[in-house]
Formats: structure tokens, C-alpha cells, sequence
């Protein structure tokens, strides 16, 4: 490509980024100029501190408590990663170390397989097999464990495909070198690989924790939409996203500013993940070839 080409193509490029970050800008200034009523009106105490959520047009006439539904969204996130990281970088480690190379291809189509479907299915799925399950064991079945259960098999092809691809692109001489010192298989994974592969990893990990907040429809559907604090995983909950789905189409007012508010802290949520990964890129930068 001549000189003239390269500055084509670097224009293109600068001109997608200006695109990209532009309109990310302005969902957030546009978050935020919908949100302002209910600052004004609410103040930022009362979506802790109200009693229940129960909002109305108007300030004085509702209830406006978001605790709940950002608990139960931080547990619905933090219990699916709990389950899905385990078992996603157990399935890439597998693909890279100890499956031939045929089965191995094999499970790599079947993850992406899985990450293809739609959410709605995952939760008509939930609705019609797993919910019931649970009701079985204990009642009522829509609760925290199947918006959990339901989350995790959403989000482990995430970590599954960034941690094998993050696995794959090691050099051949790390695990040369191990072998050579006799190392074990296992033990050349557990202490040259996969600290040599921890920053894509962990990237995968908070890549899929940012896809679990952010999940609405397959939640929504499993989880039994009460707003409340659980005390088991049996309970029924509700999370934000859910919330914002369930009550946009008819609120008005301070209560629709007050659901913008919950956007925006979903939000801020996402962008404190972002920041996390690029930092713990540039920390273990070095430790990627």
C-alpha cells in the first residue's frame, strides 16, 4: 500500500474512533440530561434511603428505593461469575492442554454455539424447565439461583473463548522449558500457563461480568421481579435492568427521570469495568508476547 493509501486508511480509522467514542458520549450526556429532574426533585439519599419502591409522578407521592434492585443485581452478576469462571477457564485449559486436536475444535464450535443463542431462548428455557426444578425443591422457583443459573451459562462462552484465545497465543517455549524441567502437565498449567495467560483471563472474566449486569430479557423472565433484599438464593428478586423493562413503557415524571437514574448507574457500573481491564493490561502488558 503506497503513502497516499496509509493516510487514507489512518483517516478511516481516527474518523470510526471519533464515531465510537462520540456516541458513547452522547448516550451518557443523554443518561445524564434524563436523569436531572429526579436529582432535582429526589435529591441522590432517597434512591437508598425511601422506604420500598413505589414511584409516582410525582416526588412527594412515591417511594423511590434502588437498593434493593442494585443488591440484586450485584448478586445475580457476582453469583453467575462465581459459577461460569471456574468452568470457563476449566473448558479453555482443556481445549488448549489436554483434548486432541480434533475434539478439541469440536468443543470450541459447541462454545460458540452457545454464545450465539439468543437470550430470549436461555430464558424460555429457564421459564419452562429450570424454574420448575427449583419449585420442586424449593418454592416458588423464580428466585435469585435461576437468574444465577441462567446468567452463568450466558456468560461462560465469554470467558471460554478470551482465556483460550489468551492461552493460545503463549509461546510453545513455556511449556518447552517446563517440560524440559519435569514438570508435570498439570503442574506446568497451574504454574506457567495460566499466570503467563492471567491478564487475557481476567479480561474475559470482567468482559462476562459486564455482559451479566447488563442482561435484561433472560433475568427478567426467571427471576420473579420482587423488589427486595434475599436472604436466600430461593427468593425472588428484582434487578435493575429488569426494573428499567418492566417500567418504562408507562412511567412518567420523576418516576421516569428515576429509571434514567438507574440507566445511568448501570452505567457507571460498566465504565468502572472498563477502567479495571485497562489497567490490569497496562500492569501485565508484559507478561502477554
Amino acid at each position: 500500500m503506497d503513502s497516499s493509501g496509509d493516510r487514507w486508511l489512518l483517516w478511516v480509522l481516527r474518523g470510526s474512533a471519533v464515531i465510537a467514542g462520540g456516541v458513547t458520549l452522547l448516550v451518557i450526556l443523554f443518561l445524564v440530561a434524563a436523569s436531572v429532574p429526579a436529582f432535582q426533585h429526589l435529591g441522590v439519599v432517597r434512591f437508598f434511603t425511601d422506604a420500598s419502591w413505589h414511584p409516582a409522578e410525582y416526588a412527594a407521592e412515591g417511594t423511590f428505593n434502588l437498593w434493593p434492585m442494585l443488591v440484586g443485581s450485584l448478586l445475580v452478576t457476582a453469583g453467575a461469575v462465581l459459577i461460569a469462571a471456574p468452568l470457563g477457564v476449566g473448558a479453555a485449559v482443556f481445549c488448549q492442554y489436554y483434548a486432541p486436536g480434533a475434539v478439541a475444535a469440536t468443543y470450541r464450535r459447541a462454545i460458540e454455539l452457545l454464545a450465539g443463542i439468543p437470550s430470549v431462548v436461555f430464558g424460555f428455557w429457564g421459564l419452562i424447565v429450570l424454574v420448575p426444578m427449583i419449585n420442586q425443591w424449593h418454592p416458588p422457583g423464580q428466585s435469585l439461583l435461576a437468574a444465577v443459573l441462567i446468567l452463568s451459562l450466558m456468560i461462560l462462552p465469554t470467558i471460554a473463548m478470551i482465556s483460550d484465545a489468551s492461552m493460545a497465543q503463549l509461546p510453545d517455549e513455556y511449556r518447552f522449558s517446563a517440560e524440559a524441567l519435569g514438570l508435570t502437565r498439570w503442574a506446568t498449567v497451574r504454574g506457567v500457563m495460566l499466570p503467563a495467560a492471567a491478564p487475557g483471563v481476567l479480561t474475559g472474566l470482567i468482559l462476562a461480568t459486564g455482559r451479566a449486569i447488563g442482561e435484561t430479557l433472560a433475568v427478567l423472565m426467571v427471576c420473579g421481579n420482587i423488589v427486595q433484599i434475599p436472604t436466600s438464593a430461593f427468593e425472588p428478586v428484582r434487578t435493575l435492568t429488569a426494573n428499567i423493562a418492566l417500567e418504562m413503557a408507562y412511567a412518567a415524571g420523576d418516576h421516569r427521570a428515576s429509571l434514567f437514574v438507574t440507566g445511568l448507574i448501570l452505567t457507571f457500573i460498566v465504565v468502572a469495568l472498563v477502567f479495571i481491564v485497562e489497567k490490569i493490561n497496562r500492569r501485565f502488558s508484559s507478561l502477554i508476547p
